[in-house]
């Protein structure tokens, strides 16, 4: 069953107090949607739910393997789509999902198509198939929707609420509004 939980969370970054005493739990199924300003810590709570920061104060426990959206796709740009994407399932141990995650986010027709050549939005796509393909039950998406056309900002809310169904957890930080029903809120920092 997979579980996130932060008690009592603080996180600093370069000397500055981003955010403190953050508490909530996810269980199965569940959602969390980080919003708030543009450097206000969001993308550093989800490097904390990774386990990529330690928070000054609190703890995190996280039961399930965890898959992490960033900014970067880390997608080799020589590489055909389906080539890289399977390095990275690979890794996972889960090559043999790698095509239905190209076919989830629409893209098995660029499969052989270099990285290199795809347009922002097909890129975080990728991404996102990348996060699908790795079968991980707690997802953590830093700002999924940025580069997205609308149609694909529904597909990213349709395979969340997918993955939330067969009883994974989500986190979510965003800027831009995407739709996630009984999503627990966090609001990190202040309106500028």
């Amino acid at each position: 069953m997979p579980r996130l939980a932060f008690d009592g969370v603080a996180c600093a970054r370069g000397g500055r107090l981003l955010f403190e005493g953050l508490s909530f739990t996810l269980d199965e199924g569940g959602a969390a949607l980080v919003t708030g300003p543009n450097g206000a810590g969001k993308s550093s709570l989800i490097r904390v739910a990774a386990g990529l920061l330690k928070p000054a104060t609190g703890t995190v426990t996280v039961d399930g393997e965890r898959a992490l959206l960033t900014e970067a796709a880390a997608l080799d740009p020589e590489l055909p789509v389906a080539k890289a994407l399977g390095f990275w399932a690979g890794l996972d141990g889960r090559r043999d999902r790698a095509e239905a995650a190209l076919e989830a986010v629409g893209l098995a027709p660029l499969a052989p198509v270099p990285v290199r050549l795809l347009s922002t939005g097909q890129r975080r796509r990728v991404a996102i198939a990348r996060v699908v393909a790795s079968g991980a039950p707690v997802w953590l998406l830093d700002e999924p929707a940025n580069g997205l056309d609308h149609a694909a900002t529904a597909m990213l809310g349709a395979l969340i609420a997918e993955h939330r169904v067969e009883g994974g957890i989500v986190v979510v930080a965003t800027h831009l509004p995407i739709h996630i029903p009984g999503a627990h809120g966090v609001v990190i920092g202040e309106a500028a």
